[in-house]
């Protein structure tokens, strides 16, 4: 079910009446492409949060440049189609002056291209399975290099799993996850008894739970689209009694509190929890509460590095004195901000080292840390760049 506040249509602007008062007109917009509809429209409400904090904390200080920061959303529908619209409207009708994105994969690569005509400086905030090239893209989220290495050790040292069974959604980042991963088990010594994937949008997970049941591996690594995939699909594991040691690449944390006890044992690994015990984490948790109250949804893996990405625009920005594209380009690799997820510095090939995190979902659905991994490198993304 598609997202709704206020947002009355596939792009609508907002205008965040916060800190001094501006000159009409005078501007800087964000454009915020996002799934209000299909699989992301489960995690989006908590994204725009996130992204409505961050432009205000910034216009609070003066804005960018002396002018307010606004943002611009459209809806992607959770896809490739819905992209192409929605990138064409935001960056040649709206011409929006940067383009701040948690996509899937299939959305960012429909995009990409209308991002390289309109040279329109961007920062991707989702994790994803690597490798996608842009002279105007930054990653701010997480890559296989520091994903899979943390949960398949666990699993392998920690518990002793030697065997293991992938299930991913049928796009670009459920296969590209899952084969890093079974190189890497191979890698290490394991085996994977199977890998199955299901279209991005499907509901039924019968047929892939059957052959889990045939084979009995000592765990299950999945890699689907964030959102209602998680949901489905960990609700008929439990239903049919699955008892394998269970991983999942895109579980948000908001999600796994909102299945409570269907979620237990869920192993995460991310670079944002809100147990993250740092000034920077607590101070961003009490001014999300005081903005949206009772309405707050839960910050995740996908809605912080958001929040991160707008800051890390605002001072790219500043940096350059300018919001020409390349300028601001070039500035993104060497400003930094540090924030609930610590210092986050997009400097590596456009992708930023990360401090990563497993945790385990406690019965209630609350997650908890219980292994850290400091600046882990995102290694060899994009060397021609």
């Amino acid at each position: 079910m598609a997202f709704r506040t206020n947002l009355l249509t596939s792009s609508v602007f907002i205008a965040l009446l916060a800190g001094p008062a501006f000159a009409a007109g005078n501007t800087v917009t964000i454009g915020i492409p996002i799934g209000l509809s299909g699989a992301n429209s489960v995690v989006a409400p908590s994204v725009l949060q996130a992204t409505e904090l961050a432009i205000e904390e910034i216009n609070a200080e003066g804005g960018v440049l002396g002018k307010k920061l606004v943002m611009e959303v459209a809806d992607d529908a959770s896809g490739a189609a819905g992209a192409q619209k929605a990138y064409d409207a935001l960056a040649f009708q709206k011409k929006v002056d940067a383009v701040i994105a948690m996509e899937t994969s299939a959305a960012r690569n429909a995009g990409l291209p209308i991002i390289t005509r309109s040279k329109t400086p961007m920062i991707y905030t989702s994790f994803y399975e690597g490798k996608s090239c842009n002279k105007y893209m930054y990653v701010n989220a997480w890559v296989p290099e520091q994903q899979v290495a943390p949960i398949v050790d666990y699993f392998m040292d920690a518990l002793n799993g030697k065997t293991f069974f992938l299930v991913g959604s049928d796009y670009a980042f459920g296969r590209g996850m899952l084969a890093f991963t079974k190189a890497y088990i191979e890698k290490r010594g394991g085996k994977v008894v199977g890998d199955e994937y299901n279209p991005i949008d499907a509901t039924d997970w019968t047929a892939i739970i059957s052959k889990i049941r045939s084979t009995n591996p000592d765990a299950i690594i999945t890699s689907t689209a964030a959102g209602a995939p998680n949901v489905t699909l960990t609700k008929q594991l439990r239903s049919a009694g699955i008892k394998a040691h269970y991983g999942n690449y895109a579980l948000d944390e908001g999600t796994a509190q909102n299945m409570g006890s269907e979620a237990k044992d869920i192993y995460l690994v991310g670079s944002y929890f809100t147990g993250i015990d740092s000034a920077e984490n607590r101070s961003f948790l009490a001014s999300m509460k005081k903005k949206f109250g009772p309405d707050m949804k839960t910050p995740n893996e996908l809605s912080v590095p958001q929040y991160d990405a707008v800051h890390l625009y605002a001072l790219a920005v500043k940096q350059a004195g300018s919001t020409a594209a390349d300028a601001v380009t070039k500035a993104l690799a060497e400003v930094s901000f540090k924030g609930p997820r610590g210092k986050i510095q997009m400097s590596k090939q456009h992708h930023a080292p990360l401090t990563m995190y497993i945790a385990q979902v406690s019965e209630d659905g609350s997650v908890k840390i219980i292994r850290s991994f400091q600046d882990l490198d995102p290694g060899e993304q994009c060397p021609k760049l």
